[in-house]
């Protein structure tokens, strides 16, 4: 299996990485995506934009060992990560998850569990901008208990 972690401030094109990760890659029988993307609204307060601060070198490595799990679990080929940091507005693009493999069961749950994780285990803080001020967002419940269904085999 291969996988791309990349960390990074400019948008992507969502298209051209399908594209690149399949290319030449005929087993290839399933492909899922999850995009993730601001939202103007968060916990009932308007969201103006938001700031992803990430410690360098740590978020790849928790990234990577995220991937190697979900590899472990399910037959897949290819990964690929994408996270962006810095300032973001309502709409922009946050997160891209992609998972190959030869059939979609096992990509689909190799995609859920990585964004589960991602979503707890990964070393990502971001603040929203609100009319109230700025304010730091916690992990929600809702994150913590959609990773723990995993915990058979927790990394």
């Amino acid at each position: 299996m291969s996988s791309s972690i990349r960390i990074q401030e400019n948008d992507f094109d969502i298209s051209a990485e399908i594209a690149a990760l399949r290319k030449g890659d005929p087993r290839v029988g399933a492909v899922v995506t999850f995009l993730g993307a601001v939202r103007d609204i968060n916990d009932g307060s308007q969201v103006k934009g938001m700031t992803l601060e990430h410690y360098p070198g740590m978020t790849e490595k928790a990234l990577q060992e995220i991937l190697d799990q979900a590899k472990a679990r399910w037959d897949i080929y290819q990964t690929l990560v994408i996270h962006r940091v810095g300032p973001l507005l309502p709409e922009d693009q946050i997160v891209l998850v992609v998972v190959t493999s030869a059939h979609r069961g096992e990509a689909f749950a190799a995609c859920e569990f990585i964004m589960d994780y991602l979503k707890t285990a990964a070393p990502f803080w971001k603040k929203e901008d609100t009319p109230e001020g700025a304010r730091w967002v916690d992990a929600r419940v809702t994150d913590d208990a959609a990773m723990a269904r995993w915990s058979k085999k927790s990394i």
